[in-house]
Parts: C-alpha cells; structure tokens; sequence
C-alpha cells in the first residue's frame, strides 16, 4: 500500500507469480500490483488476476513448460527481479491408504515445481545481480500434519531448498526466503474434510484461520527494500499461532 512520503515499493520491478491465479498466490499478485510491480501470473490456466499485468500459461510439472514461461518474460519484459512460487495441490489421505501416484503428484507440483522455477529464474539473477525468491511452503513442512504426509515431505522440501539455495546465491545480490502459512481460507483446502478443519481450528490460539490477504504483506515486506534486505534463507510464519519456532 502506498504511504505518503515513500511511494510503492516494488515500482520498476517485474514480478513472476507461479501458480499465482488462486488463493494465497493471487492475493500477492494483487498487492505486488498495488506496490507498483509488474506482475505476471504463470498458471495452468486463466488469466491475470488481480494486479497481474499479464499472464502465461505454465505447468510446473514440466521443465520444459517452466522454461518457456520463464523464457517468454524475459522477452517481453527484459527482467525478472522477484519470483514467488505459491502452485500446490492438497489432498487429505492417511499414508496407508496413500497410493504412490498421491504421493508422486503431490511432491511433483509442490516441491519440484518449485525446483523448476527456481532453477529457470536464478540465472538471470545472478546475471543481474539481483533478484528476490519466495516460496509459499506451510507450517505443516515444520510440524506435520495427520493424514497430509506427502504434502508434509513436500513443504519440509521447501523449506530445505529455500536455505540451500539462499546460500548459495546471496553472494549475488539474489535474496530466497520462504513463507509458512497456517491454515488459509482458500480454495486448495476444499478437499480436506470438515472434521480436520474444525479440530485444527480448536487448536489455534488465535482460534481461526487466515485468509490470503493477511499472507501477501508478508510477501510485500520480503520483496521490498530496504524491508527485506535482511532475510536470507529464512521462513516467515503468518500461522495463527500453530508454530512458534
């Protein structure tokens, strides 16, 4: 939001937003807009959202897809200087019960996906001296979940890559820090059932949870200057209390 005597604070920045058409992804692209950032939105499918300026079309399951999208904005904008990966998909299934497709699906989208876009963008960044990364993980990558653990495995994956990767570019100017939500209202948490939403809620000291629009700021603060210059491999956690490292 712009503040009287300071203006926005992503003005001149070309922002990619991966799986940024839904939930937490399109409230950051909308306030990413706001701060003045040209945003584009790389989805499966859709248009811009929000403050998205523009829109390709992404799946980040495959690397060639990843490296096209990416491709197609350097081409049209010249630059690349914050990537947010926000794509995932969340299905509840004991591990038992767990087919090994569950299993692969899941650490596919969430955890190499964000593999592949990082891998595609920093290059660039590092030719450019500059550059920030944010991946959306969960506090479910810190603490686990019942009946979630494939998506545990994979937002712990995350939250692993994001501290390796941070060390090796920070030399470089290009700042990777990770986000942990609680549980968000959005719409990746349909297919978890009732039972689980209301028992997680109860276990909540702020008592509910969150919706996107309380998430982007902190995506905002990372992507900012001199608001983010500090953070480096770390993991930012708007949970509503479920995790207190």
């Amino acid at each position: 939001m712009t503040r009287a005597g300071t203006g926005p604070r992503l003005s001149g920045r070309v922002a990619l937003g991966v799986g940024g058409n839904g939930g937490i992804g399109a409230a950051i692209a909308e306030a990413f807009g706001t701060e003045g950032a040209t945003v584009v939105v790389a989805d499966r499918a859709g248009g811009s959202e929000g403050g998205a300026a523009g829109f390709v079309p992404v799946d980040v399951t495959v690397q060639e897809s990843v490296e096209a999208a990416v491709e197609e904005i350097l081409r049209a904008h010249g630059q690349i200087d914050v990537l947010v990966n926000s794509a995932g998909i969340l299905e509840e299934s004991p591990l038992a019960e767990m087919s090994l497709a569950q299993w692969q699906k899941t650490i596919d989208v969430d955890l190499t996906g964000t593999f592949l876009a990082c891998r595609a963008v920093v290059p660039h960044m590092i030719r450019q001296g500059s550059g920030r990364i944010i991946n959306i993980a969960s506090q479910l990558g810190i603490k686990g979940g019942r009946g979630l653990t494939h998506y545990s495995a994979a937002k712990a994956g995350v939250i692993g890559l994001t501290k390796a990767l941070a060390l090796e570019v920070a030399e470089h100017g290009v700042l990777v820090n990770a986000i942990a939500p609680g549980p968000i209202h959005t719409p990746m948490v349909a297919g978890i059932t009732e039972d689980w939403k209301k028992a997680k809620q109860a276990e909540l000291p702020l008592g509910r949870f969150g919706v996107p629009a309380e998430v982007a700021p902190t995506a905002v603060l990372l992507a900012s200057s001199p608001g983010g210059d500090l953070y480096v491999g770390q993991t930012l956690g708007p949970n509503s209390g479920d995790v207190m490292p």
